[in-house]
Parts: structure tokens; sequence; C-alpha cells
């Protein structure tokens, strides 16, 4: 996964890892000021956490494939903005809800320090 990861300008930008868990691996935006949104909160940038949260679900669909020759594509990605993401690291997971032949329902959760509570969350629908 991580070769996936440099392929991608966008994540080497932000500086985005993969983060081996039990139930499989996670993704982890590191804080930087770059990314702040909101300077008097301070506060990650809205449009940071969303491209995280796609980002997090496309890799997971990738991955579940185990090939490359079925890209998915972004159908509708809604975002959930559940509070404010402070100045520190963030972490992703995505559970996919369906995998058809065609089309693909992935949810994924973003959180700060306890995933227990999430900082944002988001539904997507991928062609594939």
């Amino acid at each position: 996964m991580k070769h996936l990861l440099d392929m991608i300008p966008y994540a080497r930008l932000l500086g985005v890892r993969i983060e081996p868990t039990e139930a499989g691996w996670d993704l982890l935006l590191p804080f930087s000021d770059d990314i702040i949104g909101d300077v008097n909160l301070p506060a990650i940038h809205g449009g940071v956490i969303g491209s995280f949260l796609e980002l997090t679900a496309m890799l997971h669909l990738i991955d579940e494939s185990q090939t490359l020759e079925r890209i998915a594509k972004p159908i509708s990605f809604s975002i959930d903005y559940l509070r404010s993401a402070g100045p520190m690291d963030t972490r992703a997971h995505a559970q996919i809800f369906k995998l058809g032949k065609r089309i693909a329902n992935v949810h994924v959760v973003a959180w700060q320090e306890e995933p227990e509570k999430p900082v944002a969350a988001g539904n997507g629908k991928f062609l594939l």
C-alpha cells in the first residue's frame, strides 16, 4: 500500500502514511501548520479532511480488490463534519458496505484522539 501512496501527489504533499492495526490498516494524516483552515481555533481545513476521507475510501477499495486494473472512480461522496479537527494528527478507517461488480459503497470515519469521538465521516459510491 505504501507504493500506492507514493504514486498519489496529494497524499505525498500531505505526508499521509499507512498505520497497521489489528483490523488491517488505517491512514494517518500528520498535522502540519500548512493544513490549518481556521487559524483562530486552530482547525484543519475541511477540504483537507474531506479529501483525506475520500483517499482512505479509494485506497481501501484498491486494497480489497488486490489489483490496479479496477481503479475506483467516485460517483458521489458526502461528508459529515462532526466536530472541529484541532491541531493534531488525524486517522481514518474505511469499511466497505457493498462491493459489487460495478458499484461499491464505502463508509469512512476520521478521528483524532479517540475513535469514539470522530471529527468527520464520509459515505461514498464508487464506479469500479
